[in-house]
């Protein structure tokens, strides 16, 4: 059942990007053209109503930085969202991350159960990844970011709930916590944020340009108008003056921070032992992925001195089987590969292995700023420092 799903959506999504041709690609682009019509006018309304509070969102009492983007996947958020997370937690900021957990899988109901039994307040409460202290869930449970997330921020609590009002009350009233990272939070409207940073992909900065489910846009790129920040990611260096000059069609004002995302070293995917890149120059390398743009993973490698003789790409979320990784272990054999490169967010996915013929390692990857880092710095700066009083006035 799970592989036969994976390949619909496959075809679903090679449909959706103008892979596929035929007569049943044809009439499926039709029929999402015209729900995408649908959509739009949903999402518009769905605006229209929170911004004339005919839908009410909550505040709850602390502040929330959301941290998303217009586009379905591959902007390279989870980077960004722990890049946030470390500089406000260094600033003083008790810190929390809210995810859905997207593609997680609940607790059992008994167990549930059990925990509400023992005195807990409800029989399907928040997913707690991590207190901040101790990684209390498998990245099943928790989802591959979340969990990756909590795997990197020792210190930061990691909290799944598709209801993040829910979540983060738990957040404040259980982890002490004061500051609230939306995870994925632009169309996340019931929990009122106080800045929104909004990342926009170099090479997809509007994704196929049409909505879903049509296209990878969840939103029309004007609502780009309520970004606080904005973050380009995946900068090469080059310049992104056409690129800009489009976004301040839609937000004349906010601040715009051009980032890259830079390969730090590889770490075995098991024993954690790392090796500096250098390694990787000039290395046979085999490359398994299951993200949204595996392309522009297996460019990166590329880049850095390796030749891949042997490649492997799965859909979003994909969940490997042993059976799988050793297929793929057997190609990379015959194809005399020195080594198997995966992405940090598979590696959290990967099965343990009875052999491993070909050593495996991820990519560690980290946000570098490449202009405007004094913007980020006040942004973070705005968040930790306290507000001034205001002066009391005497009318007397």
């Amino acid at each position: 059942m799970g592989q036969t799903s994976e390949k619909l959506e496959q075809f679903a999504i090679d449909v959706i990007l103008d892979r596929r041709k035929g007569v049943r690609a044809s009439a499926l682009r039709g029929f999402l053209g015209s729900m995408s019509h649908l959509y739009t006018g949903l999402v518009n309304l769905r605006l229209w109503l929170y911004r004339n509070r005919l839908l009410r969102e909550r505040n709850l009492g602390c502040l929330v930085v959301s941290i998303g983007n217009l586009t379905v996947g591959g902007t390279g958020k989870t980077p960004v969202v722990e890049k946030f997370a470390r500089s406000l937690q260094d600033g003083g900021r008790r810190v929390a991350i809210l995810s859905r957990g997207y593609k997680s899988v609940k607790q059992p109901f008994l167990k549930r159960l059990v925990g509400k039994i023992q005195g807990k307040n409800e029989i399907d409460p928040p997913r707690v990844v991590s207190d901040g202290k101790s990684l209390l869930l498998d990245s099943k449970t928790a989802g591959d970011e979340p969990y990756m997330l909590a795997a990197n921020l020792k210190d930061v609590p990691v909290v799944v709930d598709k209801d993040r009002v829910k979540s983060g009350k738990h957040a404040i009233a259980e982890l002490n916590c004061d500051t609230l990272i939306l995870d994925d939070g632009l169309q996340y409207l019931r929990l009122k944020h106080r800045l929104d940073i909004v990342l926009v992909d170099r090479w997809h900065p509007f994704g196929t340009e049409r909505l879903l489910p049509r296209g990878t846009l969840r939103e029309p790129p004007k609502n780009l108008k309520r970004a606080s920040y904005i973050f380009i990611t995946k900068c090469n260096g080059e310049p992104n003056d056409e690129l800009i000059e489009r976004i301040r069609l839609y937000n004349r004002t906010a601040e715009i921070i051009e980032c890259e995302h830079r390969p730090r070293y590889l770490q075995h995917i098991e024993t954690r032992e790392t090796r500096p890149l250098g390694d990787i120059k000039k290395a046979k390398v085999g490359t398994i992925s299951a993200i949204a743009v595996p392309e522009s993973f297996e460019e990166g490698v590329q880049k850095l001195g390796a030749e891949i003789k042997a490649t492997c790409r799965f859909t979003d979320h994909h969940r490997f089987t042993e059976q799988e990784i050793i297929s793929f272990i057997n190609c990379c054999v015959e194809s005399d590969v020195d080594m198997i490169i995966t992405t940090e967010k598979d590696a959290v996915r990967f099965p343990r292995l009875a052999r491993m013929d070909v050593p495996i390692y991820f990519l560690r990857v980290e946000i570098g700023i490449l202009s405007n880092e004094e913007s980020f710095g006040h942004c973070i700066q705005r968040i930790c420092l306290p507000r001034e009083p205001i002066p009391a006035r005497n009318f007397f």
